[in-house]
């Protein structure tokens, strides 16, 4: 199959991060684009702004007619979107070619010296790094990211010279399968979408499998102590990073924490790139800067690039997102959905605000994922001064029968808890006191934001008075 075959493309859950910077991509190379979400959202409103034909019921008859002719339109679906989706099948039926997004990026990665970042925790903030730092220097990139990069308020950004393409490696459906990497990233390979997996140990296949399919004249870059065995991948130039790891081929020296900086020396195998700066959000990022540094040289930045880049890197929408700080008061958005993230969140927040009282507001994702890790989010959450717990996010899953949130709340040990609707919270933070203020998860909660915001400013107005 070829792209040129085709001047119109379709997309099924046209809305998804990852379909949105496939759009773009295929915008840039001259086709029409059109597509269906079943939710209007900003992403979606903003590639309606850039051009796109978006429709949000699922009735063929909205097709446009120009994307209803087999010959000339590929079909491009999200695992998200359903079986019984009737557009889906509608195009299914016919004489259309129908495509998972991994394919087509699959497809497109192969034209490029792709660097490839897997890993349940940290991959969008370390693609994101990499892609603006490579962006930044005179190697230049192409970069489809998980987030909305605050640099450029996009998750895409496209390159007429450069052989390289930055990706994510997304690990759900096994989707990373269908990439052959020149760079690849793992950062952590903890249990998750056992949806998918079943075990944990068919998911460490999976990245076994991934990390064989690193180009053998690449390079394969894994967070030290993974319990993933590499040894026999192909691929001859194997390193491993930390953040606090010694023993790892890279890691940072010199370490310091500020509330307005964070500054290390990289430590490599091919010597010291020191006085890096970057802006303080924490730990987790201090490690993600680690790798995205490494695989940035690698790929042929310069030391003064990297300097530059990492100093000037704003971060990605949603990921240690600092909302607010007046110093008094901070709010940090963060899409952590996993009990690991969540500590690792918690713990880097601690790290630049170790004397301030931390209170976290966690909406739970997914039903599945709340079963199979309740203990361990109640054990993460507990490390919070104060917890909010708001219903469960279900994204594609029917409800499991006994798997709430007041399921998850009386598994938490702690005095300080409060299961709340959406408006019990705002009400609650109103009358309370709160010197740090997170928002976690993967679902809607980001629709909280503005409310959060608007309640903030308004307690600062009568503080004032």
């Amino acid at each position: 199959m070829e792209f040129k075959e085709y001047s119109h493309i379709f997309m099924l859950g046209i809305g998804g991060i990852g379909m949105s910077a496939l759009a773009r991509y295929f915008k840039l190379k001259g086709k029409f684009v059109a597509g269906f979400d079943r939710v209007n959202t900003q992403l979606t409103q903003t590639l309606e702004n850039e051009g796109f034909t978006i429709l949000y019921k699922d009735n063929v008859d909205e097709i446009p007619y120009d994307f209803s002719i087999p010959e000339k339109t590929l079909v491009i679906y999200t695992p998200a979107i359903k079986n019984d989706n009737t557009l889906l099948t509608y195009f299914s039926q016919r004489q259309f070619k129908v495509f998972k997004r991994a394919e087509i990026l699959g497809r497109i990665a192969l034209e490029y010296k792709t660097i490839a970042v897997a890993g349940t925790h940290g991959k969008t903030t370390i693609t994101a790094m990499v892609s603006h730092l490579l962006h930044q220097s005179a190697v230049e990139v192409n970069a489809m990211v998980g987030g909305i990069m605050k640099n450029y308020q996009s998750n895409f950004i496209a390159s007429a010279k450069s052989e390289f393409l930055v990706t994510e490696a997304d690990e759900y459906d096994r989707s990373f399968l269908k990439l052959y990497p020149h760079f690849a990233v793992i950062t952590a390979c903890d249990a998750d979408h056992l949806d998918i997996y079943g075990t944990e140990e068919e998911l460490l296949k999976a990245y076994g499998k991934f990390a064989d399919q690193v180009s053998a004249e690449g390079l394969l870059l894994t967070k030290k102590g993974l319990q993933l065995n590499v040894q026999n991948a192909s691929v001859t130039r194997k390193y491993t990073y930390s953040v606090n790891d010694r023993s790892a081929d890279i890691y940072p020296d010199h370490l310091q924490f500020s509330e307005n900086m964070i500054s290390f020396d990289l430590v490599t195998p091919q010597g010291v790139l020191e006085k890096l700066t970057m802006r303080p959000t924490g730990l987790m990022n201090v490690e993600n800067a680690v790798a995205a540094t490494f695989i940035a040289l690698q790929a042929g930045a310069d030391r003064d690039e990297i300097k530059e880049g990492l100093s000037t890197f704003k971060g990605v929408r949603r990921r240690f997102d600092m909302l607010y700080n007046d110093n008094e008061t901070i709010y940090i958005d963060d899409y952590a959905h996993h009990p690991q993230e969540i500590r690792s969140l918690v713990k880097s927040v601690k790290s630049i605000y170790p004397s301030r009282h931390i209170t976290g507001i966690f909406q739970p994702h997914l039903f599945s994922r709340t079963l199979n890790f309740a203990d361990e989010f109640a054990r993460s959450l507990e490390q919070l001064d104060t917890i909010i717990l708001l219903d469960i996010y279900p994204a594609r899953e029917k409800p499991i029968e006994g798997v709430n949130s007041a399921f998850l709340f009386k598994k938490i040990n702690h005095n300080n808890k409060f299961l709340f609707a959406r408006d019990e919270t705002i009400e609650y933070l109103l009358h309370h006191h709160f010197e740090v203020l997170l928002t976690i998860g993967a679902g809607d909660i980001d629709t909280l934001a503005q409310p959060l915001l608007k309640m903030i400013r308004h307690k600062k107005v009568i503080k004032e008075k």
